[in-house]
Protein backbone atom coordinates (compact mmCIF):
# COMPACT_ATOMS: atom_id res chain seq x y z
CA UNK A 1 0.00 0.00 0.00
CA UNK A 2 2.99 2.22 0.69
CA UNK A 3 4.32 2.07 -2.95
CA UNK A 4 0.51 3.03 -4.10
CA UNK A 5 0.59 6.23 -1.48
CA UNK A 6 3.86 7.85 -2.91
CA UNK A 7 2.76 7.00 -6.55
CA UNK A 8 -0.82 8.89 -5.67
CA UNK A 9 1.16 11.67 -3.91
CA UNK A 10 3.66 12.07 -6.74
CA UNK A 11 0.71 12.21 -9.04
CA UNK A 12 -0.88 14.60 -7.18
CA UNK A 13 2.17 17.11 -6.81
CA UNK A 14 2.85 16.90 -10.51
CA UNK A 15 -0.32 18.05 -11.84
CA UNK A 16 -0.26 21.58 -14.43
CA UNK A 17 -3.76 23.04 -14.56
CA UNK A 18 -3.89 22.58 -18.04
CA UNK A 19 -4.48 18.88 -17.66
CA UNK A 20 -6.90 19.47 -15.87
CA UNK A 21 -8.56 20.86 -18.63
CA UNK A 22 -7.63 18.88 -21.29
CA UNK A 23 -8.88 15.99 -18.60
CA UNK A 24 -12.97 17.81 -18.52
CA UNK A 25 -12.01 17.73 -22.47
CA UNK A 26 -11.65 13.80 -22.54
CA UNK A 27 -14.43 12.94 -19.80
CA UNK A 28 -16.82 15.36 -21.84
CA UNK A 29 -15.84 13.53 -25.17
CA UNK A 30 -16.11 10.34 -23.30
CA UNK A 31 -19.51 11.39 -22.36
CA UNK A 32 -20.80 12.78 -25.84
CA UNK A 33 -19.72 8.64 -27.32
CA UNK A 34 -21.16 6.97 -24.43
CA UNK A 35 -24.72 9.18 -25.26
CA UNK A 36 -24.47 8.41 -29.10
CA UNK A 37 -24.03 4.57 -28.05
CA UNK A 38 -27.15 5.01 -25.91
CA UNK A 39 -29.09 6.26 -28.58
CA UNK A 40 -27.84 3.78 -31.07
CA UNK A 41 -27.45 0.62 -29.12
CA UNK A 42 -30.62 -1.33 -30.59
CA UNK A 43 -29.24 -0.53 -34.13
CA UNK A 44 -25.40 -1.40 -32.91
CA UNK A 45 -26.73 -5.00 -31.77
CA UNK A 46 -28.67 -5.20 -34.90
CA UNK A 47 -25.47 -5.12 -36.85
CA UNK A 48 -23.01 -6.97 -35.07
CA UNK A 49 -25.81 -9.80 -34.89
CA UNK A 50 -26.84 -9.77 -38.61
CA UNK A 51 -23.13 -9.30 -39.54
CA UNK A 52 -22.19 -12.14 -37.34
CA UNK A 53 -19.45 -9.41 -35.96
CA UNK A 54 -18.71 -11.53 -32.67
CA UNK A 55 -19.55 -14.61 -32.35
CA UNK A 56 -21.31 -15.08 -29.21
CA UNK A 57 -25.51 -15.07 -27.94
CA UNK A 58 -26.97 -12.05 -28.65
CA UNK A 59 -27.73 -11.96 -24.56
CA UNK A 60 -23.43 -11.16 -24.38
CA UNK A 61 -23.35 -8.79 -27.08
CA UNK A 62 -25.93 -6.93 -25.13
CA UNK A 63 -24.11 -6.94 -22.18
CA UNK A 64 -20.93 -5.76 -23.95
CA UNK A 65 -23.16 -3.06 -25.21
CA UNK A 66 -24.30 -2.00 -22.11
CA UNK A 67 -21.21 -2.03 -20.30
CA UNK A 68 -19.48 0.39 -22.87
CA UNK A 69 -22.40 2.81 -23.03
CA UNK A 70 -22.57 3.10 -19.28
CA UNK A 71 -18.79 3.02 -18.73
CA UNK A 72 -18.70 5.86 -21.35
CA UNK A 73 -21.33 7.54 -19.42
CA UNK A 74 -20.66 6.82 -15.74
CA UNK A 75 -16.68 6.94 -16.28
CA UNK A 76 -16.84 10.29 -18.89
CA UNK A 77 -18.78 12.03 -16.24
CA UNK A 78 -16.33 11.00 -13.00
CA UNK A 79 -13.18 11.98 -15.09
CA UNK A 80 -15.43 15.48 -16.17
CA UNK A 81 -15.67 16.28 -12.39
CA UNK A 82 -12.59 14.69 -11.65
CA UNK A 83 -14.27 12.32 -9.07
CA UNK A 84 -11.98 8.46 -8.45
CA UNK A 85 -10.27 9.63 -11.98
CA UNK A 86 -7.67 6.84 -11.49
CA UNK A 87 -10.37 4.20 -11.19
CA UNK A 88 -13.00 5.61 -14.08
CA UNK A 89 -9.60 5.40 -16.48
CA UNK A 90 -8.86 1.48 -14.97
CA UNK A 91 -13.17 0.93 -16.03
CA UNK A 92 -12.51 2.85 -19.73
CA UNK A 93 -9.19 0.98 -20.68
CA UNK A 94 -10.80 -1.86 -21.51
CA UNK A 95 -13.62 -0.07 -24.16
CA UNK A 96 -10.59 2.24 -25.26
CA UNK A 97 -7.83 -0.85 -26.18
CA UNK A 98 -11.06 -2.70 -27.84
CA UNK A 99 -12.26 0.36 -29.91
CA UNK A 100 -8.66 0.38 -31.71
CA UNK A 101 -7.81 -2.74 -32.06
CA UNK A 102 -11.06 -4.43 -32.72
CA UNK A 103 -13.55 -1.69 -34.29
CA UNK A 104 -11.11 0.88 -35.77
CA UNK A 105 -8.13 -0.98 -37.15
CA UNK A 106 -10.00 -2.95 -39.35
CA UNK A 107 -10.95 0.12 -41.61
CA UNK A 108 -8.50 1.84 -43.86
CA UNK A 109 -5.35 3.28 -42.57
CA UNK A 110 -6.40 6.93 -42.10
CA UNK A 111 -9.12 6.77 -39.85
CA UNK A 112 -9.96 9.50 -37.54
CA UNK A 113 -11.47 7.35 -34.84
CA UNK A 114 -8.24 5.45 -34.77
CA UNK A 115 -6.11 8.18 -34.20
CA UNK A 116 -9.06 9.70 -31.57
CA UNK A 117 -8.97 6.74 -29.90
CA UNK A 118 -4.90 6.46 -29.84
CA UNK A 119 -5.14 9.97 -28.09
CA UNK A 120 -8.00 8.67 -25.54
CA UNK A 121 -5.79 5.87 -24.57
CA UNK A 122 -2.56 7.60 -23.86
CA UNK A 123 -4.73 10.26 -22.07
CA UNK A 124 -6.12 7.65 -19.93
CA UNK A 125 -3.00 6.09 -19.34
CA UNK A 126 -1.75 9.87 -18.32
CA UNK A 127 -4.80 10.32 -15.82
CA UNK A 128 -4.25 6.79 -14.03
CA UNK A 129 -0.67 8.10 -13.58
CA UNK A 130 -1.08 11.89 -12.30
CA UNK A 131 -4.93 11.42 -11.13
CA UNK A 132 -7.31 14.17 -10.90
CA UNK A 133 -5.54 17.66 -10.18
CA UNK A 134 -5.97 21.52 -8.58
CA UNK A 135 -9.19 21.35 -10.26
CA UNK A 136 -11.50 18.60 -9.36
CA UNK A 137 -13.85 17.24 -7.03
CA UNK A 138 -11.43 14.75 -5.53
CA UNK A 139 -9.19 17.91 -4.34
CA UNK A 140 -12.64 19.93 -3.19
CA UNK A 141 -13.87 17.18 -0.93
CA UNK A 142 -10.30 16.13 0.57
CA UNK A 143 -9.71 20.04 1.35
CA UNK A 144 -13.57 20.06 2.83
CA UNK A 145 -12.97 16.97 4.87
CA UNK A 146 -9.44 18.37 6.43
CA UNK A 147 -11.03 21.52 7.24
CA UNK A 148 -13.33 20.14 8.81
CA UNK A 149 -10.95 18.48 11.10
CA UNK A 150 -8.96 21.14 11.96
CA UNK A 151 -12.59 22.86 12.28
CA UNK A 152 -13.13 20.09 14.96
CA UNK A 153 -9.47 20.37 16.56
Amino acid sequence: MKPFNKFKNWGDTHHPKMLDIIRMLVGLLLVVKGYVYFIHAAYIRDLIIENKLINQSEDLISAIIFYTTYMQLVGGTMIFLGLLTRLAAIFLLPIVFGAIFFVNILNPFFNAELWLSILVMALLILFIVIGSGPLSLDRFLSNYKQSEEQEKR
